[in-house]
């Protein structure tokens, strides 16, 4: 293919945006700092000059579509700025599990490999269907979007590593299932909740199924200092699709010191028949 047949074919590309919209109303990760923007000067003159609109932001790395880096929980991984660009982008899947999860729910490899075509290597994004609870949405539900969002069984993390994918990515508050972060703590009466659900479901306790000195935050802290990381928060066209193989990017800034980075997040499919 040359040059010319190479732009012929990507003007022909569906792109897709999978990224939330980003606003001082955007909620951080509970904890965190959120969003602030102020300008400090306008157009018209205001503060320090006049001619022109310039803003400042204030943010933590936590807010919106972001991709959590290594050194967010490792402290001796790489930074944002540090991974080469060609790890943020390539092949994966969306993956739509989301008539199958609801709160507290656990997903398993085999509910994803059935229902879509991954690969070793692959970009893998998860469609739990929580985005339609983010701060944007009609059924906006802050609670539910980041304490009862579903989350991995105990085999998801060793499974992700034996396909070793490039990265993951989820619509939700967290790759982790959130009663295996301290959210378990904030929200006692939510947790007996969680713990009710999954011994009707599966007969078991929480800490038996999911020994916090071998889950917490298992995603992060087992994954991260093998070079799998993941994105959170993602939303936007993530039901165009469903299923579907595409060309996946993020597009983090170049931060050198950047622990996570908020990030813009696409995909391309093939060409329309």
């Amino acid at each position: 293919m040359d040059a010319n047949e190479f732009l012929e074919f990507m003007s022909k590309v569906k792109m897709y945006d999978l990224t939330q919209p980003l606003s001082v109303h955007t909620p951080p990760w509970p904890s965190y700092m959120p969003l602030q923007v102020q300008y400090f000067k306008r157009i018209a003159g205001a503060h320090m000059g006049q001619g022109a609109n310039g803003q400042i932001i204030k943010t933590s790395n936590h807010v919106g579509t972001h991709m959590d880096g290594e050194i967010h929980f490792h402290g001796s991984g790489r930074t944002i700025g540090q991974v080469p660009l060609e790890e943020w982008v390539g092949p994966g899947v969306v993956v739509d599990i989301s008539g199958e999860v609801g709160d507290y729910d656990l997903y398993s490899p085999e509910m994803l490999t059935e229902r879509a075509d991954i690969r070793k290597g692959d970009i893998l994004v998860i469609n739990t269907g929580y985005h339609r609870y983010a701060w944007y949405e009609p059924e906006s539900d802050e609670v539910r979007y980041f304490v009862k969002h579903p989350g991995p069984n105990p085999e998801f993390h060793k499974w992700a590593l034996k396909m070793k994918l490039k990265w993951i990515g989820v619509d939700c508050g967290s790759a982790d299932h959130p009663m295996n972060t301290i959210i378990r703590d904030w929200h006692p009466k939510l947790f007996a909740e969680a713990e009710a659900k999954l011994k009707k479901n599966y007969g078991k306790e929480w800490d038996v199924m999911f020994p916090l000195e071998e889950y917490y935050q298992v995603m992060h802290l087992k994954l991260f200092p093998l070079k799998l990381v993941h994105a959170e928060n993602l939303g936007g066209d993530i039901e165009k699709l469903s299923n579907k193989r595409c060309w996946i990017g993020c597009m983090p800034l170049k931060g050198m010191e950047l622990e996570s980075s908020l990030c813009r997040m696409v995909a391309f499919g093939a060409p329309e028949e």
